[in-house]
């Protein structure tokens, strides 16, 4: 599998994004509603109090963290959640009748036995399926000069009979016998990695033809990343986490052998640095990547000899990061170096250090990716916020061709491309408006051939759908664009709601693609909004700095400036306006509530980032050192414990009225961990002053992603628009 450069996602395991859906709404009917036979739990404050840098830091909530974590088995800690959870049902019981019906519409706009665009892979043909009804996918793949399609993985036998599944990484071996695939079934992000053999559809217990002959059952534990196999099949490398979930050691399998028996080939000692493996293009060099969230060094050992000493490209520079691939001896790094934007360079296998540019940074693209292939190689980009995919040729330095789009605003890139030397492009195009889109791009000719548009079982009329663009002014002068869709007919007067949603950190862009479940809302009058704030990476490298570290607010005055600039541009009227985000989007939540709480009719944060302060004062969490590339270290800089306790949402509740709050947590999440939504909601329960509604939905099986299966998935998003619909009083 080729390896493909690309930026913009960190290698730590971050406080990364959640898919939302998102909806509006207002307060009016709403406590004549609720369930008054069950009480909402107020949870005990306990005296408990910190000092750092001169300050004292009061936490009556602190109890709410199991200090056996990551064992969580306190039974007062478990009793309020479930104390939570009752309410939480109690309340969104009327409702359930509304949740079931917008789950049958979302279902109904499901395809149940959709198949992915089979994909070509050597001497195979791979693709994918849910079977009608199904919950999870199966995998398949067939020869390419003809037979019987092969069954070669079932992630519902996988996740039958546990409440969570979801499969990591798998790869095939590179004569295509043995198939290796991880799994976490808890939620708690350590994969298991199974062996399995392909020519038998055994697992790997049975004689094996080959090199394969004779070996036995195996199994390899507490892994994360990806999965990568020597060039003859016979070892695995992949990445052992530590009790702090960071991918600290790479390790060496050899297949068939004990895990005690595995090679240490990699370990990286800085604190809060994580490392991960890939494939260069012509699959004969394996790279070992390292970093956090802003530097980062690469390391390269040969595809046939992972145990070989290691070859440095360039020791890491503090602020500099840079990915690498490897072809015909020659050396493309992706750099932000000399520009901010990133630039492209070559380097020889010989001095992998000199680096010569190949394409210069600019101020107007921005270089989010590398991809190479036999006779070219393709650069993605973003150019005003779009995406950008171009083919370059090794040969010829001056000849670009540009792949065009049809539309205004969309998203576009590279799709499944595993083969090294092909004359055509897989793409995937989608926008607000139009479904998802496989494309095969033609070099030869430039031709476009459409291969499969997401379809829509219960109907669908791109027609009857609007999108915009539209720049806002922040309250400092920067213009910031929100994506808005909207169904035909809609009227800017200021009477329709409007739901608005954004990340706003890491560098991850939000784009501006197409969900079907937001047309349960949309088709019920509601515009749906994205704000592209500052924090993300949506208008370049800088966007991303220009919302981090001592710029962090910057990403919450956007988003109320946004919320307020459409309200006065007639998007919606105040109160109309809901918002959603999740993780470090759901710090984003708790932060607009504090400061504009009035603006929003109702509010829904999932697995949210609150406890900003706490967090990242306690370096014995698992992901603390990591973080503090990206919030600051307050433990060792004042000013950045200054700045952070001026915006952390838990710190900065205060004695006033909030909006209606749907709050959720995942017990065995290891990003954000279930406290952190569970003190907000304790603390905002003692303090607001109003009667609107507040509920905490802790899911005691899961992780950061919610549920797992995608029906499971469905529901909840079901179950949030339902929440939005109520609040609004349009729970008809």
């Amino acid at each position: 599998m080729k390896l493909l450069l690309k930026l913009g996602t960190s290698i730590a395991l971050s406080i990364s994004a959640v898919p939302i859906l998102a909806a509006d709404s207002q307060k009016d009917t709403m406590t004549e509603k609720t369930d008054t036979a069950v009480k909402p739990p107020f949870a005990e404050k306990r005296a408990h109090a910190f000092t750092a840098h001169g300050v004292t830091i009061s936490d009556e909530y602190h109890w709410l963290r199991d200090q056996s974590y990551p064992v969580i088995d306190d039974k007062e800690i478990l009793a309020h959640l479930e104390a939570e959870n009752a309410y939480y049902q109690a309340q969104m019981k009327p409702q359930a009748a509304l949740a079931e019906t917008i789950f049958q519409e979302m279902k109904g706009r499901i395809k149940e036995d959709d198949s992915s665009v089979p994909q070509k892979d050597g001497d195979w043909i791979y693709w994918s399926k849910f079977d009608e009804g199904a919950q999870y996918r199966k995998h398949y793949r067939k020869p390419v000069k003809g037979g019987a399609d092969q069954l070669i993985l079932d992630e519902n036998e996988l996740a039958k009979g546990k409440e969570y599944f979801r499969l990591g990484a798998a790869e095939i071996s590179p004569d295509g016998k043995l198939l290796a695939y991880s799994f976490d079934d808890d939620g708690s992000e350590r994969y298991r990695v199974k062996f399995k053999c392909l020519e038998t559809g055994e697992a790997l217990k049975d004689q094996l033809s080959g090199a394969y002959a004779g070996w036995g059952d195996d199994a390899i534990e507490g892994t994360l990343g990806n999965l990568v196999f020597s060039s003859d099949g016979t070892q695995l490398v992949y990445g052992l986490v530590n009790d702090n979930w960071r991918v600290d050691k790479l390790m060496v399998h050899k297949i068939g052998t004990p895990q005690s028996e595995d090679r240490l080939i990699f370990e990286e000692k800085q604190l809060g640095f994580v490392v991960g493996a890939g494939l260069t293009a012509q699959e004969d060099w394996i790279v070992i990547a390292t970093g956090d969230n802003v530097t980062s060094e690469n390391w390269l050992v040969p595809a046939k000899d992972p145990t070989a000493k290691p070859i440095l490209v360039s020791p890491r520079k503090e602020g500099r990061q840079y990915s690498v691939d490897v072809r015909d001896g020659m050396l493309y790094i992706l750099t932000n170096d000399d520009h901010v934007n990133f630039r492209i360079a070559t380097a020889s296998l010989s001095a992998p250090g000199e680096w010569k540019t190949l394409i210069g940074g600019a101020d107007d693209y921005y270089i989010t990716g590398l991809s190479l292939f036999k006779d070219f190689y393709v650069v993605e980009g973003r150019e005003e916020g779009l995406d950008q995919v171009e083919v370059r040729y090794y040969d010829d330095p001056e000849r670009t061709t540009p792949i065009r789009f049809p539309e205004a605003s969309y998203v576009a890139g590279l799709g499944d491309n595993p083969e090294y030397d092909v004359q055509k492009l897989r793409l995937d195009y989608e926008s607000m408006v139009t479904p998802d889109t496989v494309l095969d791009y033609h070099l030869a000719d430039g031709r476009m051939e459409t291969l499969k548009v997401q379809e829509i079982p219960s109907g669908y009329d791109a027609s009857q759908y609007v999108t915009e663009r539209v720049m806002i002014t922040a309250r400092d002068g920067t213009k910031v664009p929100v994506s808005i869709l909207t169904k035909k007919g809609f009227k800017k007067d200021g009477s329709q709601p409007l739901h608005l949603y954004a990340y706003g950190a890491y560098g991850y862009a939000t784009p501006p693609g197409f969900s079907s479940n937001r047309l349960s809302l949309v088709d019920r009058g509601f515009a749906y909004a994205i704000a592209h704030i500052r924090g993300g990476d949506d208008l370049g490298y800088q966007w991303y700095l220009d919302g981090k570290l001592m710029k962090r607010t910057n990403t919450f005055n956007d988003f109320v400036d946004a919320g307020k600039a459409l309200i006065n541009m007639g998007y919606t009227g105040k109160g109309k306006l809901t918002a959603s985000g999740g993780s470090a989007g759901g710090e984003l939540m708790g932060a607009v509530i504090n400061q504009a709480p009035e603006i929003f009719g109702a509010v829904v944060s999932h697995v949210a980032f609150v406890d900003v302060l706490n967090t990242m004062l306690d370096e014995s969490l698992p992901l603390t050192p990591g973080e503090w590339p990206e919030w600051g270290n307050p433990i060792t800089d004042k000013a950045a414990f200054d700045y952070i306790r001026s915006y952390s949402p838990y710190d900065n509740i205060k004695v006033q009225a909030y909006p209606p709050m749907l709050w959720t947590a995942g017990l065995n999440d290891p990003r954000v961990t279930y406290w952190e939504p569970a003190k907000m909601v304790a603390r905002l329960r003692a303090t607001k002053t109003d009667d609107n509604i507040l509920l905490l939905k802790t899911n005691m099986g899961a992780g950061h992603g919610g549920k797992s299966g995608r029906w499971e998935r469905l529901r909840e998003n079901a179950d949030e628009a339902a929440f939005l619909l109520w609040q609004l009083g349009k729970a008809e």
